[in-house]
């Protein structure tokens, strides 16, 4: 896909999400992923923004063909995506989106729904951001590595000689060194990313660890379960464990961290030893040897030397065998002088520090070769694990929606040509228990509501925007192949879903031309359509508003794909200004409980023209009143 080519997404904003993330393909991810949040990093791209690109790649460009279609929308995955255990889960919930063809995710779906199985501690595949100190060499620049390290290109007069200053360097390409130094790799052109730097690679299996377990652990068994088999990768566990068990260059780490500790313990051994080898020294000297002593007194030193003597090399030589013991381990040979023969003795530094040094260069080999060993069989996987995550993911959302489904109630719906009908559906976002509602629009209502417009009046906090909501959430809900909340349902297949929400009040002139422009767009074009209208007349005055929607319902009936429910105030007066009758269903109050609260059959009366009952409204407001208030509607409520 060419990132370009989405809407809103121009060359210099592709150009720069491409220069800011490295690849196109790496945007095209993000976005597939649902991780605005990172797309919005973006200096000059919103949050807003970035998920208005997410929903064009991700569904139908369209669909949600007004603002209130696209809240609904959104508010809906919201609600969904509160069930989601795993942060990867609820960012690709967010985006999804209708599609052309649901068939798949709904079969998808259903296994969901029949399965209890929860994948938990999976996200999504963590990228690798680190600077490694590693320089890759090639004639031919590898831009999308210059954000990881140093990227050279050798000039004509150069060799790989001239690189030798640097401990780690990936050749790449011809002419390199035929024997290869400590630290460097050399590969031909057609090298991966992952084995032209192995320290990423293995950084990545290490930074998603916890997630790449999971792949190894995945269930078996029958319905969604057989899911998992598509995406089981064998060899990936062996390296896994390999991978975590470093015990090789830790031993070296370990042998390096001891050696000073031990050599200067072992200093200190080696004089209480002489102590107490010396405490116990008894020298028998007869008269002859008194009198040479004072002939001679360097004699006698030389016999006093070689009884010190004795007892100082015996413990050097002790001390020296435990020091070899800890580096025999390491495969290093311990110098004979490591601890020097006069007295004091003391640790030779010199000594000990080539000895260090020794353990340094054979850490750093043994973790190059454990690195370069690693990444060779690591990297042929690398791409192959990042799709399996995610397609891990992807069945993690869909039983994320089963868990949904069944705790809310949803059915899968009967997919058919046009029209939508529930049957005690209710409402899943407003606030306490919804009341079951049922109603039936178009091709595949039940016989009698198969009017494809229709007008909905009815009380005042009857129901009436939230039925028109409910009727939204099931038509979205089908179209991303997703149960809808009711006993049952019949949606019908549109191109664009229409949620006009209710004016917030008159309109000035080039506003007003402005909106009926849209409706008139709206109603008169061949595409399939659900239009779902809040009182439209509030956008003028009530005599010509009435005017207006009638000529819009005109339009919309020459239209044998469109299907529109209007909520009005002004049914008689519509119904007059188009000269014919209009289906006109009605949620009816019938009285107030003993809470003040309207008593409604949220269900609307067929062909039924219901009142607003502004009469009950004044009344509750007599009883919840006092004072000059209470007199004023008692005096309005006479009225009635």
């Amino acid at each position: 896909m060419v990132l370009k080519s989405l809407p809103g997404v121009g060359a210099n904003l592709a150009k720069k999400l491409t220069d800011h993330f490295g690849t196109e393909e790496k945007v095209i991810q993000l976005l597939t992923d649902g991780q605005t949040e990172v797309i919005a990093e973006v200096e000059g791209v919103s949050l807003n923004r970035a998920d208005n690109i997410a929903r064009s790649l991700n569904g139908i460009d369209g669909f949600l063909a007004t603002k209130e279609a696209v809240r609904l929308h959104k508010e809906l995955v919201s609600h969904i995506a509160s069930y989601a255990v795993n942060s990867g889960t609820k960012s690709k919930l967010k985006n999804l989106m209708p599609i052309k063809d649901p068939a798949e995710r709904r079969d998808l779906i259903k296994q969901a729904m029949q399965s209890d199985y929860k994948i938990e501690a999976l996200r999504i595949p963590t990228d690798i951001d680190t600077h490694f100190e590693r320089v890759v060499v090639s004639k031919n620049p590898i831009k999308e590595l210059k954000r990881y390290c140093r990227v050279l290109s050798p000039s004509p007069e150069e060799t790989w000689k001239d690189y030798k200053v640097f401990k780690s360097v990936t050749w790449v390409g011809d002419d390199g060194p035929s024997q290869i130094p400590e630290g460097w790799l050399v590969l031909p052109e057609d090298a991966s990313i992952d084995m032209i730097l192995p320290e990423r690679c293995v950084k990545w299996f290490e930074a998603n660890n916890s997630t790449l377990r999971l792949l190894t652990q995945l269930p078996e068994g029958s319905g969604f379960l057989e899911n998992f088999n598509q995406i089981r990768i064998p060899q990936l566990e062996p390296l896994l464990n390999e991978l975590s068990n470093n015990c090789d260059a830790e031993s070296i780490a370990d042998i390096r961290d001891k050696l000073w500790p031990l050599a200067k313990k072992l200093e200190t051994q080696i004089h209480s030893e002489v102590d107490e080898a010396m405490q116990n020294v008894n020298m028998d000297l007869s008269g002859a040897d008194m009198l040479q002593a004072l002939a001679d007194a360097a004699a006698l030193q030389r016999k006093l030397a070689q009884k010190t003597n004795d007892a100082i090399e015996q413990a050097i030589e002790t001390a020296t065998n435990e020091l070899a013991a800890l580096l025999d381990t390491a495969g290093i040979r311990c110098p004979r002088n490591v601890f020097k023969a006069e007295w004091p003795t003391k640790v030779n530094r010199s000594v000990l520090d080539e000895i260090d040094g020794q353990l340094e260069d054979l850490y750093k080999t043994t973790q190059s070769d454990r690195l370069i060993s690693l990444a060779r069989r690591l990297s042929p996987i690398k791409s192959k694990c990042e799709a399996v995550i995610r397609k891990l993911i992807e069945l993690d959302q869909w039983l994320t929606i089963g868990r949904w489904a069944n705790d809310v109630g949803a059915v899968m719906p009967e997919i058919c040509e046009g029209g939508i009908s529930i049957k005690n559906g209710k409402h899943l976002l407003i606030d306490g228990i919804a009341d079951p509602v049922s109603y039936g629009l178009g091709e595949c209502a039940n016989k009698g509501d198969k009017e494809s417009i229709a007008l909905l009046t009815g009380a005042n906090s009857g129901g009436k925007t939230t039925m028109l909501e409910l009727l939204a959430h099931c038509s979205i809900l089908s179209h991303m192949g997703l149960p809808v909340p009711a006993e049952s349902a019949k949606v019908g297949r549109i191109e664009s879903l229409h949620v006009l929400a209710k004016a917030g009040g008159t309109q000035s002139a080039g506003a007003l031309e402005q909106t009926l422009l849209q409706l008139a767009n709206v109603v008169s074009n061949n595409d399939s359509k659900l239009i779902l209208a809040d009182e439209l007349e509030a956008i003028t005055e009530p005599g010509a508003g009435a005017r207006i929607i009638a000529g819009m319902l005109e339009a919309a009936e020459n239209h044998d794909g469109t299907c529109m429910l209007l909520v009005t105030h002004l049914a008689p007066a519509i119904i007059e200004a188009s000269g014919k009758e209009l289906r006109t269903d009605g949620i009816e109050a019938s009285g107030l409980d003993e809470n003040l609260d309207l008593i409604v059959d949220r269900t609307p009366k067929r062909n039924y023209l219901a009142k607003s009952t502004p009469e009950l409204i004044v009344r509750r407001l007599v009883e919840r009143s006092n004072g000059d208030a209470k007199d004023v509607f008692n005096s309005i409520l006479g009225r009635f």
